[in-house]
């Protein structure tokens, strides 16, 4: 039996809107941008998801930074969905409302995703269908990291970190009175309609208060050409009758309407010195459907390689018709710093706690299953002071998380987690070459009382990396990294029905560590008119963990067991712009993108085993850009390639091609933060689906979809 195979279904990846990132920008950006209502937001060409601000171009590994406009034109209910655009990252898309990030392949418990630097404490990482607690909509500003920097985060940041900035905790005193940013949308799909709002307000003596909300409400949202794959049209005409009826939907998908709101209050000290303290309490609901499925009976769970019944019977509650979920969460944040002397520049300490439940209700109204989550997590870090070209900062970390479930599809017994970490990160400036290095020691506790096991891991991770001067506005940066992360507690415990991916999953609780050891390459390259970053990575993995199929059957549904193998990832980033015109003020570009991974179970002997379920396909993407002017717009096309190599239970993706086009205008002038947005994606309504989504033959992306948004700052 192949090693590789997984879940039955998948989907290209998406991408309906944005080509080059917001990383790349103008080569002349400023440290920061200075605005005159006193409001300093870092510039796109500095990394701040690290104890110390670094150029990006000096940073060993691939960065994407997003905000300003280019956020608001990616922003989207979710965070999977706001960066699924960007190098090298796709998402999850088990419907509109719950998508996670997955870069360059990696997801689930190797890529962290955090809120300020502190985790979003919810339970997105047990299932696809579970929601991230975090909130794009009030998002002032997100990194994407990898290398050394990812390190200083957790060993489940094996893959990558994604920090999602906010305002919650004021870090500037306001300097001609309250300080507003604002954004609203419409958007015709899922007849969305949003607001989010934040407020800082000098009260005197260096304090800042803080108030922010929002509001997201959508409806069942309409795809673009059937419903459902091709694969299962053809099943159910086999079978006839209803089904085979149903089969040919179009339009919109039920059951996936949305409804979100959440609130924070805050208060912040900002001192003359550089002292700060501060803290911020947040509330957030968020009630979702879960996209129903095409019901396709079998006698048996269909064949290696073929399509499955992707609703089954309703046999043991595992039929997924009409489920909504009701998450709520309370958390408390807090965030300080003292400025120090002699050789240390200042210790800065980060924490939260957060008490997270969501419910998933039944087509009856009765609750199936409850999750619960208690978390905190807070880290110290003891920044260097500048000597020499060197400097760095080092730091402790904790993090607690308290698991239940309670329900008919508990799958995952009650169990705790227990993490203590130990921290360096060291920069180095040689004057034409800059080196970084970083290291993590980390001791984890996975221990269920439910079942009696406890497993107890020393986790070491090292990072070594540099980039150098070219000259003629080339830099190349090479980094090599050996990292080690503990089995996570579904990995180890998990033993039940999992109806969001419609199998019975079987952890094992003698799992080793999980290790990796890569390279990556990073070419960057601008002048006046053009810029350019080439990209090229390879992962090998000892101790994979992944889903293998059994073959057998449990409860009617086809028995997936987490298993271990060695495995390699290895891909390219390729993104880049040339000015080809200038009228006025107004620049012309030419943008082009292009991503790819590709990810093998090893067999033995370092053999290819066969593929990694649910890897992204070929994408690229092309567009002419006109921006630095009142008037701003851009024109693209979009083409992800067909995915063909897949594991066992997975149905081939389909290429697809989308063309998108936004235009932007900036009413104040073309240095003011407000900005009206009108965005006309998949124009010509085409059906794509997403090979990264467990949904993708049951659930396409969007179909053609006229986006009004606006972003206010004053």
């Amino acid at each position: 039996m192949r090693l590789s195979a997984l879940f039955l279904s998948a989907s290209p990846i998406c991408a309906v809107a944005f080509a080059v990132p917001a990383v790349a920008q103008q080569a002349s950006a400023p440290a920061a941008d200075d605005r005159a209502d006193g409001h300093t937001q870092p510039s796109i060409q500095i990394v701040v998801s690290a104890p110390f601000e670094r150029k990006r171009d000096d940073v060993a590994s691939a960065v994407t930074v997003l905000q300003g406009d280019d956020l608001q034109l990616q922003q989207r209910s979710t965070i999977g969905e706001t960066l699924a655009r960007q190098p090298g990252v796709s998402s999850t898309f088990f419907g509109p409302n719950a998508s996670r990030p997955i870069l360059r392949g990696l997801d689930s418990e190797r890529v962290r995703v955090l809120t300020d630097g502190i985790g979003s404490f919810d339970v997105s990482n047990t299932s696809v269908d579970h929601a991230v607690a975090v909130n794009p909509l009030l998002a002032d500003r997100i990194e994407i990291l990898r290398g050394p920097a990812a390190l200083l985060y957790g060993s489940g940041a094996i893959g990558g970190v994604v920090n999602m900035r906010d305002l919650r905790i004021p870090r500037e005193v306001p300097q001609s009175g309250p300080h507003v940013d604002a954004v609203a949308g419409l958007a015709s799909a899922a007849e969305e309609r949003n607001v989010a709002a934040s407020v800082n307000a000098p009260l005197g003596g260096g304090f800042v208060a803080h108030l922010d909300g929002s509001f997201f409400e959508s409806g069942n949202y309409r795809t673009g050409g059937f419903v459902f794959s091709k694969d299962l049209r053809e099943e159910a005409a086999e079978e006839g009758g209803e089904v085979a009826d149903e089969a040919q939907a179009r339009g919109r998908l039920e059951n996936t309407s949305a409804r979100t709101w959440d609130v924070a209050g805050g208060l912040g000290w900002v001192g003359s010195n550089g002292a700060n303290f501060g803290f911020a309490v947040s509330h957030l609901e968020n009630r979702y459907g879960i996209p129903n499925s095409l019901e396709i009976h079998h006698d048996d769970h269909g064949e290696e390689g073929g399509v499955t019944a992707l609703a089954e019977d309703d046999h043991e509650g595992h039929g997924h018709e009409d489920i909504t979920l009701d998450m709520r969460q309370t958390r408390v944040d807090v965030r300080g710093a003292v400025p120090l002397g002699g050789a240390f520049k200042e210790l800065k300490v980060r924490g939260g706690w957060a008490d997270y439940r969501h419910d998933e209700i039944e087509s009856t109204g009765e609750i199936g299953t409850s999750f619960f989550n208690r978390s905190w997590e807070a880290r110290a870090e003891l920044v260097q002071a500048q000597r020499n070209g060197w400097q760095g900062a080092s730091g402790l970390q904790y993090f607690s998380r308290n698991f239940n479930a309670v329900g008919e599809e508990a799958y995952i017994p009650a169990n705790e987690t227990r993490q203590i970490g130990l921290f360096t990160l060291q920069e180095f400036d040689l004057g034409v070459a800059k080196l970084e290095a970083g290291a993590r020691y980390e001791h984890a506790t996975v221990r269920s009382a439910a079942i009696g096991r406890e497993r107890t891991f020393e986790s070491v991770s090292l990072s070594l990396g540099g980039s150098v001067d070219l000259g003629s506005g080339f830099r190349l940066a090479l980094s090599g990294a050996r990292s080690e992360r503990a089995p996570s507690a579904e990995e180890l415990f998990a033993n039940g029905a999992h109806a969001a991916t419609r199998a019975f999953e079987i952890g094992n609780p003698d799992f080793r560590k999980e290790r990796q050891i890569g390279g990556e390459a990073v070419l960057r390259g601008r002048g006046e008119g053009w810029r350019v970053e080439l990209s090229a990575f390879i992962n090998r993995f000892d101790n994979y963990i992944f889903l293998n199929p059994t073959g057998e059957e449990e409860d009617e549904l086809p028995v997936f067991q987490y298993a271990q193998a060695d495995a390699r990832f290895y891909g390219f980033e390729a993104e880049g712009a040339v000015t080809v015109a200038q009228a006025g003020d107004t620049r012309f570009e030419l943008t082009g993108l292009v991503d790819y991974t590709r990810a093998d179970v090893l067999g033995a002997n370092g053999q290819q085993g066969g593929a990694v379920p649910r890897i992204p396909p070929l994408r690229l993407i092309g567009g002419l850009e006109a921006s630095g002017s009142v008037i701003g717009g851009r024109l693209e096309v979009e083409h992800a390639t067909a995915q063909r190599r897949i594991a066992a239970f997975e149905t081939e993706t389909p290429a697809w091609t989308m063309v998108n086009a936004s235009v932007s205008w900036k009413p104040f002038g073309a240095q003011s933060q407000t900005t009206l947005m009108l965005q006309a994606n998949n124009i010509f309504d085409v059906e794509a689906r997403r090979h990264t989504s467990f949904l993708k033959d049951v659930a396409p992306l969007f179909g053609r979809d006229i986006r009004l948004s606006a972003r206010f700052s004053f």
